[in-house]
C-alpha cells in the first residue's frame, strides 16, 4: 500500500509497500509551487516526477495508486493542476498517466546536447559579456518571461541556490558604455542565460555501445591529443561517469541576437570545460522559441520532443480562479507564447 516516506509544505516523496515484510516496491516524487500559465497568470501547479515500479511487481496496479494518493497531497496542498515529463519514446510511462490518470499531452519542449570538447571555444572579438547579480538577473526575468508558460514565481530562490552558476548577458561591446545594468533595461541587441550545475546533483554515464562506437569514440580523442593544433570535436568520455551543466532562463532580442546566443552558449561550454567530470551542456526550450536555432547542439544526442502531460486536480466549480478577461481552464486555453521556462530543479 502507499504510504508518506517524507512530506513537506511544498515537496512529498510516497513508496509502495507489499508483501508480509512490508519490502518497498514502488517510489513517487512531487512537489507544489506557483507558476505563470501565460499572459502573467499565475496557476499552483504540482510537478510528478521518479515514478519507479519494482519489476517483480508491475501489472499490480501499484503505479495508478502512487499516482493517485500523491495527487491527494498535491490538491490539499493547493495545486489545481499537475504535470509530469517523459521521452517521447517511453510508452509504458505515456500510457500510465493518459489512459489509467486521464492525463493529457499538452507541450513537446526540445531537448538540445551539446558535448563538453577539449578546446575552449571562441567568443566573437565584438561580443561581451557580463555577469549579473541575482537581484537584477530576478528583475529582469520577472519582466521578460511574465507572459511565458511554466515561469516559477519563486525564482529568486533559484538564482541564489548554491548549483546556480549565475546569470550571464551578451551584447555587442559598443554598447558597453552606454549600457547600465542597474536600470534593468536590456541593451537594443542582447542574449541571456542561467547555469545551473547538475554535476552536484546526479551523475550520468553511457553504457551498452558496440565495441566499434566506442573505439571511434575514444579515437577521435586519442587523435585530438596527437594533433592539438587541428582543434578537432573530439567525443568526450562519457562511458564513465559525468556531470551535465543545464542551461535554463535563455532569451535573446534585437539585431545581432543569434550571434550573441551562440557566443553565450560557448562561454557556458568553456565554463563546463573548466570543470573537471562535465561532459555535457544541456538546454531545453519549446519547440517555437526564437532561440532554439541558435543553441549549439549535436542532433546525434538531442532529441526534438520531450513530452509534457497534465491534467486539471480541480473541478470547474472548485476553480476560484478570479480572472475575468482569460479562461478559466489553462488546458484549454491558447498558450500567449511560444517559450517556455523549464526549472532546472525539475531537470
Amino acid at each position: 500500500m502507499p504510504r508518506p516516506k517524507f512530506a513537506t509544505a511544498h515537496h512529498a516523496e510516497q513508496v509502495a509497500e507489499y508483501g508480509e515484510g512490508e519490502n518497498i516496491v514502488g517510489v513517487i516524487r512531487g512537489c507544489v509551487k506557483s507558476v505563470t500559465r501565460g499572459n502573467s497568470v499565475h496557476v499552483k501547479l504540482a510537478y510528478i516526477l521518479g515514478l519507479r515500479v519494482s519489476p517483480n511487481h508491475r501489472r499490480l496496479g501499484i503505479g495508478t495508486k502512487l499516482v493517485r494518493e500523491l495527487e491527494e497531497w498535491c490538491k490539499q496542498n493547493g495545486a489545481e493542476y499537475a504535470y509530469m515529463a517523459t521521452d517521447c519514446t517511453n510508452e509504458a510511462s505515456i500510457n500510465l498517466f493518459t489512459k489509467k490518470c486521464a492525463y493529457l499531452k499538452f507541450r513537446t519542449p526540445t531537448v538540445l546536447v551539446q558535448p563538453v570538447h577539449a578546446h575552449h571555444k571562441p567568443i566573437g572579438s565584438g561580443i561581451g559579456i557580463i555577469k549579473l547579480i541575482p537581484q537584477l538577473a530576478e528583475s529582469i526575468y520577472r519582466r521578460i518571461f511574465a507572459n511565458s508558460e511554466f515561469f516559477p514565481r519563486d525564482i529568486d530562490s533559484i538564482l541564489r541556490n548554491k548549483l546556480n552558476l549565475g546569470t550571464f548577458v551578451a551584447l555587442p561591446k559598443k554598447f558597453l558604455s552606454k549600457w547600465d545594468p542597474k536600470t534593468g533595461i536590456l541593451p537594443p541587441s542582447f542574449a541571456i542565460l542561467s547555469v545551473w550545475n547538475t554535476k552536484e546533483v546526479f551523475k550520468l554515464q553511457v553504457k551498452g555501445v558496440s565495441a566499434l562506437t566506442y573505439v571511434c569514440c575514444m579515437g577521435t580523442r586519442l587523435l585530438d591529443a596527437c594533433l592539438p593544433w587541428l582543434r578537432l570535436p573530439s567525443f568526450p568520455d562519457v562511458f564513465r561517469q559525468f556531470g551535465v551543466y543545464f542551461l535554463y532562463g535563455l532569451h535573446m532580442g534585437g539585431k545581432y541576437a543569434s550571434r550573441l546566443m551562440k557566443s553565450l552558449c560557448a562561454f557556458a561550454h568553456n565554463m563546463a570545460r573548466d570543470d573537471a567530470g562535465c561532459g555535457a551542456v544541456v538546454a531545453e526550450v519549446g519547440q517555437g522559441d526564437p532561440a532554439r536555432e541558435a543553441i549549439p547542439h549535436w542532433k546525434r544526442f538531442s532529441w526534438a520532443e520531450d513530452l509534457w502531460c497534465i491534467k486539471k486536480l480541480v473541478d470547474a466549480n472548485q476553480d476560484d480562479s478570479n480572472e475575468k478577461c482569460e479562461p478559466s481552464d489553462w488546458i484549454k486555453s491558447q498558450s500567449s507564447s511560444s517559450v517556455i521556462f523549464v526549472d532546472p530543479r525539475d531537470f
